[in-house]
Parts: C-alpha cells; sequence; structure tokens
C-alpha cells in the first residue's frame, strides 16, 4: 500500500492509496463516523484500473490526521481479536 497527502488544511485531509482494498478503507471510514468530531469522512475508487482510491476526512477539532491514525488503529486491533477468535474456533487438520 501506498499513501500520499493530496492536500492537508488544519481540519481536512486527502489521501491517495495506491495497492490497496477499498473495503479496507470502507471499514475505516465506518471507525471513523463513531467519533463525534468528525463531520465528514468519504472513500472512493478513482478509477477501477489504477487501483487508485481517495479518503477525505473533515474535522471538527484540528488535526483529522490523528483521527484518521486512531481509527486506523481502532480497526486493527479489531481484526487482531477476529483473527485470535477464528483462530480459537478453527482446528485446522
Amino acid at each position: 500500500m501506498h499513501a500520499q497527502v493530496v492536500t492537508s488544511t488544519s481540519k481536512e485531509i486527502n489521501l491517495s492509496i495506491k495497492e490497496s482494498d477499498i473495503g479496507m478503507l470502507y471499514i475505516i471510514q465506518h471507525e471513523l463516523l463513531k467519533n463525534t468530531n468528525i463531520d465528514f469522512a468519504g472513500v472512493i475508487l478513482k478509477h477501477p484500473l489504477t487501483n487508485e482510491c481517495w479518503i477525505r476526512v473533515n474535522s471538527t477539532k484540528e488535526n483529522p490526521m490523528k483521527d484518521l491514525i486512531k481509527a486506523t488503529d481502532s480497526v486493527i486491533e479489531s481484526v487482531n481479536e477476529l483473527k485470535k477468535l477464528f483462530n480459537s474456533k478453527i482446528k485446522v487438520k
């Protein structure tokens, strides 16, 4: 995955993310929208052939990048818990 800041202000950030799956970004978007400091979190697929996604985050407080990092860390923690649950319930022969 390659992420690049397209534009950034004190209350908005736009990222271009290449070589990633849009489904992962939808999960991060969902986590962002749980936060009351977030006015808007949107994800788009720029073009199916380029495999480039964009995510935009608007925050009521300053530094939306911190909100994005916090949401991403929360998603990673949830996925790790899910992985542990699967591993404990599924036995491979």
